[in-house]
């Protein structure tokens, strides 16, 4: 996703400063002046777009979706603006056998939004159903560190199955038995795969879905389909980042430039992307809030695991894929493009996240180099010609605002390679995305990274092990290399969290030599927000903080 949120020391997964330009004046209006006071009933619009399936946590790993079920549903843990992980749900966790046991304690009085109490059995039968294959879950590959989980993957699996790493102990506290040691299991609690479920969702998992049952600092209101989805302040709410407004109201846009012009004029209160058009202005434009500071997020692209010409596995594909990466001047990318919003991408892990490294030895085939680029072709024509028909197209969704990108990264590619190359838009992001998670994509396509939670971990394993392919997760071209594979297990039962960071540096190597998908540019966490707007800033995932959002 896309969207939100393992722990030995926390404090080794924070960010590190990253020094670029643009910070913005997140606390007061574009005149300079303080916001005024908030009306704490208020509601506050935001740009949206719409899901990719029912809002049901387990079930999703995209922004659209993600976005309202991170102020739906909350967890054990949270994650601060800093990146600082703290208990929210949890009373305790307690770690044991080598960070291969979790004891957890959950808070008592803790309330779904249909009144009744949220105890231990409600992460369990969430848990379990979000892993068990027979319920074709997205973010079912979140489960896999759990005992268990190979298990009821097996093909017929009763819906209702449990997985056997999961104890009760009493109605408020349960263990978590992991397969192997685990460095950052209480890190990766944030994500909203492992929000508890009501009794409810159990008994019409479709109904729940268009209007779902939490506990989070917001509850639901309304979905009306391709045009809005509406959360008003939850007032049972006890955890740690209380709403200090009335609700949020997602409003689907289909043009980042009507969200941005509706911003300007008062009648969208916050948007958390910058239309191409504004990127060299809005920091300057005195009617909204400029908001700019380094990120989190990787842009890339990726290739279909058999596409023609750049199949995974052959001499032939990794040929190509270095000479299309070595083809992309990305610093003229980001300079003309995005106006300097962004940071030639070296490495898979972006540089506010320990275990980034920019001279890892393959760090070349990522490097603009034209003449390099030209030899890797000729190369790969020696095995099988690329012929005059044969068009490389790079396909985006229109309703995101990369049209600009990817028609110079297409220009740039042909350029150099002197062959057909095209940007190739798709009408909306759910259609876009429904066609990767079919896998019926044949073009090369846009494959942003919005971290789940702050660990190099996040950045490799989700969207790179074999484990998180053929629909268990977001590795969405099925890269799979067994390498990469055991050094995660590595990682996973490191000692200490250096010892993580040196696999991690060796995955980050492997797939820069592989390149199953590109990266391109580290973007800046950028937004705008109307001048009326309080508390605005946005956070380690670049996302504004919507609870802390007042308004006049």
């Amino acid at each position: 996703m896309n969207k939100t949120k393992f722990a030995l020391a926390v404090s080794a997964l924070t960010t590190v400063a990253l020094a670029m330009a643009g910070c913005g004046n997140s606390a007061s209006g574009g005149n300079g002046k303080a916001a005024p006071k908030g009306n704490p009933k208020a509601i506050i619009l935001t740009n949206g777009c719409e899901p990719e399936h029912p809002l049901v946590p387990q079930n999703t790993n995209e922004t659209c979706g993600g976005n309202p079920i991170g102020l739906l549903f909350s967890g054990l843990v949270s994650v601060a603006t800093n990146g600082k992980v703290e208990n929210n749900m949890a009373e305790s966790i307690t770690p044991s056998n080598g960070n291969k046991t979790f004891t957890i304690k959950i808070k008592k009085g803790l309330k779904f939004s249909d009144g009744t109490e949220v105890k231990a059995d409600n992460f369990i039968k969430a848990w379990s159903y979000g892993a068990v294959a027979t319920n074709a879950q997205v973010s079912s590959y979140f489960f896999a560190p759990i005992m268990g989980y190979d298990d009821v993957q097996k093909e017929g699996t009763p819906s209702d199955t449990k997985l056997s790493g999961l104890e009760k102990l009493d109605d408020y506290s349960f263990t978590v038995n992991l397969s192997n040691p685990s460095s950052v299991f209480t890190t990766m609690l944030a994500y909203p795969a492992f929000s508890p479920l009501p009794d409810s969702f159990f008994k019409d998992p479709k109904a729940f879905g268009e209007k779902p049952v939490s506990y989070g600092p917001y509850k639901f209101k309304s979905w009306t389909h391709n045009q809005s989805i509406e959360l008003v302040k939850n007032a049972d709410y006890k955890g740690t980042d209380p709403a200090k407004n009335g609700g949020v109201t997602f409003k689907v846009y289909l043009d980042t430039e009507a969200a941005y012009r509706d911003v300007q004029a008062g009648n969208l209160d916050v948007m958390d992307t910058i239309p191409q058009s504004q990127l060299k202005l809005y920091k300057k434009d005195k009617k909204v809030q400029g908001y700019s500071k380094p990120g989190s997020t990787i842009q890339a692209f990726s290739f279909p695991k058999d596409m023609k010409h750049f199949e995974q596995g052959t001499e032939e594909g990794q040929l190509r894929r270095r000479a299309v990466s070595m083809s992309i001047d990305r610093q003229q990318l980001i300079d003309k493009v995005l106006s300097g919003v962004g940071t030639p991408a070296t490495d898979f892990i972006p540089p506010v996240i320990t275990g980034h490294k920019s001279d890892l030895e393959n760090s070349k085939y990522v490097k603009y180099n034209p003449e390099e680029a030209k030899k890797l072709w000729a190369q790969a024509d020696k095995i099988s010609k690329w012929t005059e028909k044969d068009t490389l197209n790079f396909a985006y969704n229109a309703d995101g605002g990369a049209k600009p990108i990817f028609d110079a990264v297409a220009n740039s590619v042909k350029n150099t390679l002197g062959i057909n190359a095209t940007s190739k838009a798709y009408p909306t992001f759910a259609q876009y995305r429904q066609l990767i998670g079919q896998r019926k994509m044949q073009d090369i396509f846009r494959a942003g990274w919005m971290p789940d939670y702050p660990s190099a971990q996040n950045y490799l394993a989700p969207l790179y092990s074999t484990g998180a392919g053929n629909g268990n997760g977001s590795n969405d071209n099925d890269y799979s290399n067994p390498e990469v594979d055991k050094l995660l297990s590595d990682a996973d039962s490191a000692a200490t969290q250096e010892e993580a960071v040196k696999a991690y540096q060796k995955i980050d190597n492997i797939l820069l030599g592989d390149l199953g998908s590109v990266p391109m540019y580290y973007g800046n966490a950028s937004g705008v927000a109307a001048l009326g707007i309080g508390g605005f800033q946005m956070n380690w995932q670049n996302e504004p903080v919507f609870t802390d959002l007042t308004k006049a």
